[in-house]
């Protein structure tokens, strides 16, 4: 185990060179009124993503997919110079990706190529995003894949429940809508709605580019220049945050013939560019595992318990299972809740999810598009892009006094929901708590 933990604490260390070296060599400027964000690689690729900011504010409930549906259309409809085919046709002949997608506050336009087709590569991108054709059978045709794949999810149970969640807490929200649509607003759209729509949201006020290459400065400059020749500026936009706060517990339930329960729980996180942010980051892994172990390990309740941050411009944390014994679960739940706000968690399992999350989170960010990525969603949400290359001294840094008071700051109320069989679960256990109550269904 010992070897295992100064294994880490070297890679950590290594890591931590390589962050201050890009730290100092990454960038930014501004191109005819856009941020363009830098950052110079030594490799041979060119990972290039633009950013249309916004995601699920950028249209009303009933139109939720149409951005969705838009970022797959300038791909797969072609552009007024090249139809579907022969547009993939090029990329494929050099092994370039251009392709775009949507999620709950931006949308993003890749391209991935090697530096010695960069020239045959950009300008297919520049159609793409300036040209698309939004060609009225090739439209029908991704609709058609969209609406299929849709109905394939619903029918899952863990996607099902998300979705659930999603309609219960966000209600009023923004982001009570999903980024996917539903196949009942899919089926009503049509091409040249969604272009209007696309055509809107592709202003500069809405627009971020992000590059990871070797690229010279003025080579990127000029290439952006001509990309934003004709863009409109558009009206202003920022992106909003909205805090979620949960009031008092609540407790809403489908009835399902599932082979086992559904149950997830949603509650409060800090928002991006908050003090505590990183340190609720540390706080819900440590959790995770503690919730693994005691619901399913010592209690045996569910196969994959999960407990995770779900940050963005709505964060929350959350909690699932899938068990066969809801009440059970709640009262393993609310007693592994009261023992850390009570006792906190201890030093050695601060330090070590400290190492285990930086470890991981750069090993994950050693691709040109994972760390085009993490500068596209620390722009977005924090306001600050150089977060992704400070994040180790920012979490070495973080004590076990801010961790745990993190965690007390924010796990409290929560809005549960459940799907599967109404005779299996008692909600007063969801909706009062079951510390100190007489009838514990932990003791049943």
């Amino acid at each position: 185990m010992k070897k295992y933990i100064f294994a880490l604490i070297v890679a950590a260390a290594a890591l931590n060179i390589q962050s201050a070296s890009a730290q100092t060599d990454a960038y930014e400027m501004m191109v005819n009124g856009v941020k363009v964000i830098v950052q110079p690689t030594k490799n041979d690729i060119v990972e290039i993503q633009t950013v249309i900011k916004g995601g699920v504010q950028n249209y009303p409930v009933n139109k939720a997919g149409i951005e969705s549906l838009a970022m797959s259309a300038l791909t797969e409809c072609g552009t007024e110079k090249h139809d579907k085919n022969s547009f993939k046709n090029a990329l494929d002949k050099v092994s370039a990706q251009v392709y775009g997608y949507a999620s709950k506050d931006y949308a993003v336009v890749r391209m991935n190529c090697l530096a010695g087709d960069f020239d045959a590569v950009w300008p297919l991108y520049v159609e793409a995003l300036t040209q698309p054709k939004f060609d009225a059978t090739e439209f029908a045709r991704i609709k058609n894949v969209a609406i299929a794949r849709l109905q394939s999810q619903n029918s899952q149970p863990d996607n099902a429940i998300d979705n659930f969640a999603d309609s219960i807490a966000f209600a009023g929200r923004d982001y009570v809508k999903d980024p996917s649509g539903t196949p009942a607003i899919l089926a009503k759209l049509t091409p040249a709605e969604t272009k209007a729509y696309y055509n809107s949201v592709f202003t500069k006020s809405h627009l971020l580019i992000v590059v990871v290459s070797n690229l010279d400065k003025s080579t990127i400059e000029s290439k952006v220049k001509g990309l934003l020749g004709d863009v409109k500026q558009g009206q202003p936009f920022a992106l909003k945050k909205s805090f979620f706060r949960v009031y008092k517990n609540s407790f809403n339930a489908e009835t399902k013939a599932l082979a086992t329960n559904y149950v997830e729980g949603v509650t409060s996180g800090p928002q991006p560019g908050a003090k505590d942010f990183d340190a609720f980051m540390v706080a819900m892994r440590i959790f995770a595992n503690r919730h693994f172990v005691d619901v399913r390990t010592k209690n045996g309740l569910s196969y994959a318990p999960q407990a995770w941050f779900s940050a963005g411009a709505t964060s929350t944390a959350r909690v699932s299972v899938t068990t066969t014994d809801p009440n059970k679960y709640i009262a393993v739940f609310d007693k592994l809740v009261d023992s850390i706000k009570t006792k906190g968690f201890d030093a050695e399992e601060v330090a070590n999810m400290k190492i285990t999350y930086l470890t991981g989170f750069y090993y994950k960010n050693e691709t040109n598009s994972a760390q085009a990525s993490s500068i596209v969603s620390n722009e977005v949400l924090h306001g600050n892009w150089k977060r992704s290359l400070t994040m180790v001294d920012d979490v070495k840094k973080l004590t076990l006094a801010q961790v745990n008071n993190a965690f007390r700051n924010y796990i409290g109320n929560t809005v549960w929901v459940y799907q599967g069989d109404p005779k299996k679960v008692t909600p007063v256990y969801f909706i009062n708590g079951t510390l100190k109550k007489g009838d514990n269904p932990v003791s049943h």
